[in-house]
């Protein structure tokens, strides 16, 4: 009959569906490193993302924005969310720090999120939510603590990256959430991609190491363009139009122990009673940031 419970029963799920698909982006990283430069990879990343929205685009007669201003508003977030966050997570793990702890530095995204708006934006984050996302944050803590305590993949130039990294997705999901009006999801990371390239693209100069196109990067290449970048990054963008910018972040939280679970059963990293426990705490944290406050009894 109608559409609406399936539509109704898709919208409940891309939160679950998001932090999957985003969580295999440091096991990307992981398979394509080795034989590519971070930036390279990013750039011919973004390069084969515009092409397949472009013919995505003409197969559908999507439309474009009609506002300059949403055209420039969106090239924003894609150096923010693009070039910024994916160059400064990419550019640690390349120099050596692991992926659980990039995860994490970039994981006090819902944090930074929930403060600013709180304190800067006027908005309103209630105590429930505080205890959630210190819930999450603590979870996280235990998922790599064995990690933090070794201690071996801290360097100046790693936190920098990840520094980088975390300020830029966070600053880049306010902007998006202020400023861009609801556009075609298609044509938005067409737009925000091709931003990307062109920040992205001068800095592969920098990089002296060449790319190796092998059947490994090759794989890692289509699951980044049409997993991460077409299904994830277009999720993220249709999260924040639709959700308050503090519980969109806390899925962040979900990430790394989404992560731990993925290398476990493809590297069969260690997962250890502290992670599990970890992995639990940080659900619990974002189920009460996300949860929905019960309407008051009238009356």
């Amino acid at each position: 009959m109608s559409a609406e419970p399936d539509e109704s029963a898709w919208l409940r799920a891309m939160p679950l569906v998001f932090v999957l698909i985003w969580s295999t982006g440091f096991i990307v990283a992981k398979f394509g490193l080795p034989y590519a430069p971070p930036l390279g990879f990013l750039a011919w990343r973004y390069f084969f993302s515009i092409l397949c929205f472009l013919a995505w685009i003409a197969v559908a007669g999507a439309r474009w924005p009609e506002d300059p201003k949403q055209w420039w508003h969106l090239a924003v977030t894609g150096v923010l969310m693009h070039a910024g966050y994916l160059g400064g997570v990419w550019v640690a793990v390349e120099l050596g720090m692991g992926s659980g702890l990039a995860a994490l530095v970039v994981g006090l995204q819902p944090v930074l999120t929930a403060v600013w708006v709180s304190r800067i934006e006027g908005g309103q984050v209630t105590r429930v939510q505080w205890l959630g996302l210190l819930l999450g944050f603590g979870g996280l803590i235990l998922v790599i603590l064995r990690k933090l305590m070794a201690g071996t993949e801290v360097s100046a130039f790693t936190v920098a990256g990840t520094v980088f990294a975390l300020l830029a997705i966070t600053a880049g999901t306010l902007y998006q959430k202020r400023h861009l009006r609801a556009t075609d999801v298609r044509t938005a990371n067409a737009i925000q991609l091709g931003a990307a390239l062109i920040a992205t693209l001068p800095l592969t100069f920098l990089e002296s190491e060449p790319v190796v196109w092998n059947a490994p990067l090759v794989a890692a290449m289509a699951w980044a363009v049409g997993v991460l970048t077409l299904g994830g990054s277009s999720l993220l963008y249709l999260l924040i139009q639709r959700g308050a910018a503090t519980s969109v972040a806390s899925l962040m939280y979900l990430v790394p122990p989404t992560t731990a679970i993925m290398a476990w059963f493809l590297f069969d990293e260690l997962i250890t009673a502290v992670t599990l426990i970890g992995t639990g705490l940080t659900a619990l944290g974002v189920a009460l940031v996300v949860r929905q406050p019960k309407p008051a009894a009238s009356g």
